[in-house]
């Protein structure tokens, strides 16, 4: 199965600080290219434990025996581990967002460019698709997913569009989506737009920012001591979430202190936020919004 180039994959897994005979997790297989670099710099008793709850990642599963790939949800990370008798591991990598496969697999209804069912569920067996939140979710409630998820201005008068269309028929599919808010996709914008409005609720349907706290909150309790965490994230959301539990170990206001105006977090950046260069967008579309922060735990 036809899956594209990693981003920022000699950085990211450089980021790890890989040791021999570590165990590391990779919580986005997808098409293994991040898993396969890993396991090129472990030796014999290295381990790595990979993550996908797509079952389509089943498929590029890796023959090697310090290997294991376990179809969950990251979000589960702590507990599968424990599952295998891991209670500790040296680093976590994770590349967020969609994958190059999903995107480009017309019926899984990620992408802008082909006419397909609403899905965008990253796990098939999930009740929750974007046909449901298109033609269930209240006007508030899509205001809202279209505002905070995609940055949308416009998003209160996008909800009242589709609320008032989908009152005369169900929408089904991406092109029936498209003629809803025809009136919003201005010629020169039109793919940007879609593009916030496809992330709103891909995001929505996979709940997407709050299994990223949820594997942020994990990541301290399964990480050594000069463990190491190395993200690549897509928008502005993920990056936001990533950079303030590096630096706050919280993800809103401030941490507490003591009567010295210190705090404790148990991570600590390493380095400076990672792009990548303007040679590898050119040659891999999907890493222009990508970015890579790398943490260590104290």
């Amino acid at each position: 199965m036809e899956y594209h180039n990693p981003v920022l994959l000699k950085e990211t897994v450089d980021g790890l600080n890989i040791k021999p005979d570590g165990v590391y997790v990779d919580v986005t297989f997808g098409g293994g290219g991040h898993s396969r670099e890993i396991l090129s710099r472990l030796g014999e008793n290295g381990k790595l434990y990979s993550f996908d709850q797509d079952k389509d990642a089943l498929e590029n599963a890796i023959d090697d025996d310090r290997f294991t790939l376990i179809n969950e949800n990251f979000r589960y990370v702590k507990r599968f581990l424990r599952f295998y008798g891991v209670k500790s591991v040296d680093g976590v990598l994770a590349d967020f967002g969609v994958s190059s496969h999903q995107f480009d697999v017309a019926e899984r209804g990620f992408s802008t460019r082909f006419e397909a069912d609403l899905d965008m569920r990253m796990n098939r067996e999930d009740n929750l698709s974007a046909y449901n939140v298109v033609n269930d979710y209240e006007e508030e409630q899509l205001r809202d997913v279209l505002l905070q998820y995609g940055e949308l201005r416009q998003a209160p008068a996008m909800a009242r569009a589709i609320v008032e269309a989908r009152q005369q028929d169900v929408i089904k599919t991406s092109d029936q989506l498209k003629s809803v808010l025809k009136r919003f996709l201005q010629h020169k914008k039109e793919n940007k737009v879609l593009a916030q409005i496809y992330q709103a609720i891909r995001i929505e349907v996979n709940q997407e920012i709050e299994v990223l706290k949820e594997l942020l909150l994990q990541t301290p309790e399964i990480l050594v001591q000069g463990g190491r965490l190395s993200f690549i994230s897509y928008h502005s959301l993920e990056d936001r979430l990533v950079k303030r539990f590096i630096r706050n170990g919280i993800f809103e206001g401030e941490p507490e202190r003591d009567v010295f105006g210190n705090f404790d977090v148990p991570l600590k950046k390493v380095g400076k936020l990672i792009v990548p260069t303007a040679e590898e967008i050119r040659s891999n579309n999907r890493a222009r919004s990508a970015k890579l922060r790398v943490a260590e735990k104290l």
